[in-house]
């Protein structure tokens, strides 16, 4: 079996540890394939870790903010990919959409375009980039 690589967006990664009724059969079962490599963005780790620690996020795996990291590495074996010079200049290239301007969304997106990575993620907006490249996995819950 081929190995393929994936991000995934907060949504996908809070719906995996916390509930998976919200997966869709097809995320759930590229989700679970050991052959397949999984990337947290490190934008998205970002996001949940303010999340958490503001109290906004209530995830009961995660006691505290330190063990998102931990959780992503050691629990679910998912790797973190970092931004890097080259998703910066594809992200100056995206297109601007009038209903989206969410910037983490947005390096992610960055990233799976420059990297050729579908990315898997249930925010219907991500759908517009498509135009620009992306290959996403929408989640339609």
């Amino acid at each position: 079996m081929r190995s393929e690589r994936y991000l995934i967006d907060s949504n996908i990664l809070y719906f995996r540890a916390t509930d998976k009724k919200q997966l869709t059969a097809e995320v759930k079962y590229i989700l679970e394939d050991t052959g397949n490599r999984i990337y947290v963005p490190s934008k998205c780790v970002e996001e949940l870790v303010y999340l958490r620690q503001s109290g906004k996020l209530g995830v009961n795996v995660w006691k505290s903010a330190e063990d998102i990291v931990g959780y992503i590495k050691d629990e679910m074996s998912y790797g973190i990919k970092y931004v890097a010079e080259e998703h910066l200049l594809k992200l100056a290239q995206l297109p601007l959409f009038p209903e989206h301007k969410d910037p983490t969304d947005r390096i992610i997106i960055a990233q799976a375009i420059t990297e050729k990575i579908p990315i898997i993620s249930s925010d219907r907006q991500f759908l517009e980039y498509r135009k620009a490249g992306l290959e996403l996995v929408y989640n339609k819950r």
